[in-house]
């Protein structure tokens, strides 16, 4: 808390730091954190494909990573996979000049007190722990969706958040994106009258045959990789039509796995419902019931689990049905486009990241939105990156416009979805109280316990 606040009364002291600096690229002298020649310190978390793209993708470099040195200075990395940590390492002395100090324990990034801001790009099911642990420490935190692996996690990041002042943005980058803006405007702008349903198209999820299980690679600490979640096996598999070329329990395909993620519940989920939460106005509640009208799993449950621990075990097709207090529907499905459908009582628009479609759109040809429309759905902002977002925030005290309060409610419908789903039957749920009404077993699934020596460090 004094590293915060010290910062925070330096900040004060940093006129001329405005949003238009912010948004035109590197940043040269300073965000005057503790000199008018420093610029922010980074500590990235976590070097797999969301911060470098080009982990798997022959020429996808790179991820968001490559957004951040233009705001500051990376000078740790963090990753429980040597090759990747030495990887990254490179990348960031290509970016810099200069090699960031590297290390497998995050708890060398969080403890050092010249770290301004921890970029977290691990595993869904560390997410939590390093963000509430950083936050603790003083950090303004940037972290990849989905921020939790379960509700009882987001009440918490909410919780901390609050007490540290800390900016926390999540990477929601759809939320800095012209197209979904625009959407929202139209909403909050009465083009489509009073909504009506919202449909979340996400995609399915895939399948996986028996994985074996094999010994960890030697630059893989499965235990470190592991954290909060149970001890396992690991499993690994070749021959996947997939990025990674391969099933396993680990790199970019635990999102197949409910000990590690949502499946695609909560990884497109987390995009789609997010936009879905905002055009709808309901950022500040949640729904009343959630019925999973159809789903599909690749392993048959019981009480909530999967019985065999052999293949991937999320949803893999689903249509599910989330009811709020006013009626209005959103459904979330595998089996249309992939987008959002907004249907009101004046018209419907379809908006993905290729397209924003339908007739109010097309009347804005002959009847434009107000000026400083869409400035008002970006938090009375001028629109800009999400990471240059993310660091104006930091300069001047703000909420970012993906903020952690907003996004907790969102994916807290993902996880109700994933919840309902395991259970085989439709819950009710309490958006005050923020628990699940008349359902022990579905209650149970709100909150995780985490493996001895990984909890959270309160």
């Amino acid at each position: 808390m004094n590293n915060r606040m010290n910062r925070r009364s330096v900040l004060k002291l940093s006129a001329g730091i405005t949003a238009t600096s912010l948004g035109s690229g590197t940043i040269a002298s300073a965000l005057h954190f503790e000199s008018p020649n420093a610029r922010p310190r980074i500590g990235v978390i976590g070097c797999g494909i969301r911060w470098d793209k080009g982990v798997f993708v022959p020429g996808g470099r790179y991820g968001v990573g490559k957004e951040f040195p233009k705001f500051g200075d990376i000078t740790r990395v963090c990753d429980v996979d040597s090759d990747r940590l030495e990887r990254a390492k490179g990348i960031v002395k290509n970016w810099l000049g200069k090699s960031p100090v590297g290390s497998g324990d995050y708890r060398n990034v969080i403890d050092d007190p010249k770290i301004d801001v921890v970029h977290i790009s691990t595993p869904d099911h560390w997410h939590a722990k390093i963000a509430i642990e950083a936050m603790l420490a003083g950090k303004d935190v940037y972290c990849e969706k989905p921020m939790t692996l379960t509700i009882e996690e987001g009440r918490l990041i909410c919780e901390v958040c609050k007490k540290t002042d800390a900016v926390f943005q999540v990477g929601t980058q759809q939320r800095s994106t012209s197209q979904f803006i625009k959407a929202v405007a139209l909403i909050r702008n009465g083009r489509l009258g009073r909504l009506q349903k919202v449909q979340c198209g996400i995609g399915g999820g895939p399948t996986s045959p028996e994985i074996e299980v094999a010994s960890p690679p030697k630059n893989l600490n499965w235990d470190s990789w592991l954290g909060p979640s149970p001890f396992v096996d690991y499993r690994f598999k070749a021959g996947a039509p997939n990025i990674i070329k391969s099933w396993s329990r680990a790199h970019y395909e635990f999102r197949w796995w409910y000990d590690y993620s949502g499946g695609k519940l909560t990884d497109w989920g987390a995009h789609h419902v997010d936009i879905a939460t905002w055009g709808m106005n309901k950022t500040h509640t949640g729904p009343i019931s959630v019925d999973p009208v159809f789903v599909e799993h690749p392993v048959e449950f019981k009480d909530g689990y999967p019985v065999v621990s052999n293949r991937y075990n999320t949803a893999t097709k689903f249509n599910i049905k989330a009811v709020y207090e006013d009626g209005l529907e959103l459904t979330i499905r595998h089996d249309t486009d992939n987008g959002i459908l907004f249907e009101g009582t004046k018209g419907r628009i379809f908006v993905n990241r290729g397209k924003l479609v339908g007739k109010p759109v097309e009347d804005l040809a002959t009847n434009p939105l107000p000026d400083g429309s869409l400035e008002r759905v970006y938090k009375n902002q001028k629109m800009t990156g999400h990471v240059a977002n993310f660091f104006k925030a930091v300069v001047q005290r703000e909420t970012p416009v993906s903020d952690v309060f907003s996004h907790h409610r969102a994916l807290t419908t993902c996880h109700l979805a994933g919840i309902a789903s395991r259970v085989g039957r439709k819950i009710k749920w309490d958006p005050v109280k923020e628990r699940i009404v008349g359902d022990d077993l579905a209650q149970s699934l709100v909150d995780r316990e985490s493996r001895k020596r990984f909890e959270i460090q309160m």
